[in-house]
């Protein structure tokens, strides 16, 4: 009775991950750390950027915002944990280049600005700045759908379809 009164909460299931930066997307094996390309923190897809700017794939939280500025976690709204981390050995740069216009607890939208960073010092200073992006907690992901690799745009693109268990 109550469910009808105030509305059962519906819960995301299935969930489309849009590019969180502008570039090529490429296939994880490709990525050159076996980290990544080993999918030793889980699976998904890479980003090859054009730009220094970095948006939320998914509606979400913030999990987590490495002090390095680097690299951002988010959690999706169907639970999904995506790691997106800018750069190859970008940590050793002690986030010089990078700015974040989030916070660990900051609730964010598709689209959203997450972090921008200087693309020609992170080539200059990082071993690559192919952008994987990666679901971390895959024990509780029943499936992960990846786009052709190609030309994407930040926050528009689909890359992903992750479907929560």
């Amino acid at each position: 009775m109550f469910k009808k009164l105030f509305g059962k909460k519906e819960t995301v299931k299935a969930l489309e991950v849009k590019a969180a930066l502008t570039g090529t997307a490429v296939n994880l094996e490709e990525v050159p750390d076996p980290v990544f390309a080993e999918k030793m923190m889980g699976d998904g897809m890479a980003i090859e950027p054009s730009e220094g700017v970095v948006v939320s794939p998914v509606n979400g939280e913030v999990v987590q915002v490495f002090p390095t500025k680097h690299a951002i976690g988010i959690r999706a709204e169907n639970g999904a944990e995506i790691l997106i981390h800018i750069g190859l050995e970008t940590v050793s740069m002690k986030g010089e280049g990078f700015e974040t216009h989030v916070s660990e607890g900051s609730k964010v939208n598709e689209g959203d600005r997450l972090v921008t960073f200087d693309l020609e010092l992170v080539k200059e200073k990082a071993k690559s700045t192919v952008t994987p992006i990666i679901v971390t907690n895959g024990d509780q992901i029943a499936s992960l759908e990846k786009n052709a690799p190609g030309n994407v745009t930040r926050g528009s693109s689909p890359i992903m379809k992750i479907t929560a268990k």
